[in-house]
Order: structure tokens, then C-alpha cells, then sequence
């Protein structure tokens, strides 16, 4: 439960951040650049600060390259998946993270998952299908399916993310996460300018570079150190509703009638997930 309690606070704080990518008006390359910097020079000094950055040396194994990796891929797909389809739809691909977690659980280290879980989780899927079919759908343009691509990565790689660390707790949390930040920042910068960096709104970057960002994966990375990768996937798919929901009150990007019904099956379905697990407690 105190995994479960850490990822659910992890998420509520990480909500928002679909919405802060619109009000930055940036591009990919330089919100990436802002974005991974940013979060990876906060990581390495909190490193720094707790001593983990002795600890480097551990990421020179499989298992510390996958994670570096992992985060590399998460901190680099999120924005240019936001800045090339509807929210709704990049947060609903980001959705499939128990899934992934799940099926990487059970061929990387052979762990059983259990028939609840399973049943979630196609209680979910069920809930993604209907917020994308419909005659009221958004249209799926090029742009949209790269943007859904995207979002299939950052899934992706947050199942790899949490799953390793469930299973390998001697490595260093903090380093891992700056140091594949700190590379995603490195390779967007590459692509952009001190002049495209600032020509964005200051305090949506901000806000979202120093706070949001470091504060909800560190959450989210030590919540999976405490319960199974598949119950923080779970727990993620709360911002696949609420993110779609702030950028409605603030900009207007409204969802469809299919995305809010799917979103409500998802909330309800994962509400009924952690109710059993609590139960089993």
C-alpha cells in the first residue's frame, strides 16, 4: 500500500504536465531540451547530496544501461508526442503501461501476474477502445499516429523503467534517472538554440522542468521499489483522464463523449483494482 500511495501522489502531480507542454508554445526539441536538462542537472545533485553518485559505476551493467535507456526514451517521446496529436489520444497510448509492465514482468523475470490484475487491465483496454472508436472520434491524421507512436514509447519505457527497479533495488535510483534526463537534454539540444529555448512561456517550463517532472518520477520510481511495476502502471492510467481534462478547463482542447466514457471505465476499473488490493492487505 505504501508503493501504491506513493505512485497515486506521483500521478496527481504529473497531471498537469500535458497542459504546461501547450502553454510552454515551444517546439519538441527545445521543450525536450528545457525538459531533460533541466531534471536531469536536479537528479544528479540529489545524487550527489545522498551519496548514489558513488554508486555509478553499477549503471555500467545490463540492467543500469536499461534503465538509463529507458529514461533517455520517456524524457525524449512525452513532448513531441503532445505537440503532434490531441492530448487525449497520446495520454490514452500511454495507457497501455500495465500491459507492457505485465508482459516484461513475465519474461524478464518470470513473475506470475495475478488473474485480478490481468482482469483489469483488459477491463481498462476496454475502456482505451472505446474512447478511440466512434463516430465522434477525432480524426486520425499522419501527425496523430506518429504523436500515438510516441506515446506507445513513453509507455514502453516506463514499464521497462518500473520493472527493473522493482527487481534490481541495489541500483541507484536518483543517478539513473539524471543521467538518462541529462542525455535526452544533450540529444534535443542538439537540435535547437539558445534562441528557440527561450522564446517559450518561462513559467509553464518552469514549472514543469523543476517541479512536476523531478517530484512525480522520483515518486513513481520509488513506488515501484514497494509494489509489483503492473500496480504503478495501473495507478498511471489516472493521468490519461485527467490530464485530457485539465487541457479542457484551461485551452479548451475539448475530449470526445467516447473519451470521457472511456476514461470513466478506466477510473472506475482502477478504483475497483486498488479497493481489492487493499482488501488483500
Amino acid at each position: 500500500m505504501k508503493g501504491i500511495l506513493l505512485a497515486c501522489l506521483g500521478v496527481l502531480i504529473l497531471t498537469p504536465d500535458a497542459l504546461l507542454i501547450r502553454l510552454s508554445g515551444l517546439e519538441a526539441a527545445p521543450l525536450v531540451a528545457w525538459r531533460g536538462l533541466a531534471m536531469g542537472t536536479l537528479f544528479l545533485i540529489a545524487a550527489a547530496l545522498t551519496g548514489q553518485l558513488r554508486l555509478f559505476p553499477r549503471l555500467a551493467s545490463g540492467v543500469g544501461v536499461g534503465l538509463v535507456l529507458a529514461q533517455w526514451a520517456n524524457a525524449s517521446l512525452f513532448a513531441p508526442g503532445i505537440s503532434l496529436a490531441p492530448v487525449a489520444l497520446v495520454l490514452i497510448a500511454v495507457a497501455t503501461v500495465p500491459i507492457w509492465a505485465a508482459i516484461l514482468s513475465r519474461v524478464l523475470y518470470g513473475q506470475p501476474t495475478r488473474p485480478a490484475t490481468w482482469l483489469t487491465i483488459a477491463v481498462v483496454s476496454g475502456g482505451i477502445a472505446l474512447a478511440m472508436t466512434g463516430k465522434d472520434d477525432i480524426a486520425i491524421t499522419a501527425s496523430a499516429l506518429i504523436g500515438v507512436a510516441c506515446g506507445l514509447g513513453v509507455a514502453l519505457s516506463l514499464a521497462l523503467s518500473f520493472t527493473l527497479l522493482r527487481h534490481n533495488p541495489e541500483m541507484p535510483l536518483l543517478t539513473a534517472v539524471g543521467t538518462g534526463s541529462m542525455l535526452a537534454g544533450i540529444t534535443a539540444f542538439a537540435f535547437t538554440s539558445p534562441q528557440e529555448m527561450g522564446s517559450g512561456t518561462t513559467w509553464a517550463i518552469a514549472v514543469a522542468a523543476l517541479f512536476v517532472l523531478p517530484t512525480s518520477f522520483y515518486l513513481m520510481s520509488e513506488a515501484s521499489r514497494h509494489t509489483a511495476s503492473v500496480n504503478v502502471s495501473l495507478v498511471l492510467l489516472l493521468e490519461t483522464v485527467l490530464g485530457p481534462i485539465w487541457v479542457w478547463a484551461v485551452i479548451g482542447e475539448m475530449p470526445t463523449v467516447r473519451m470521457l466514457t472511456g476514461g470513466a471505465i478506466v477510473v472506475l476499473a482502477l478504483a475497483t483494482y486498488l479497493w481489492h488490493l487493499r482488501r488483500r492487505a
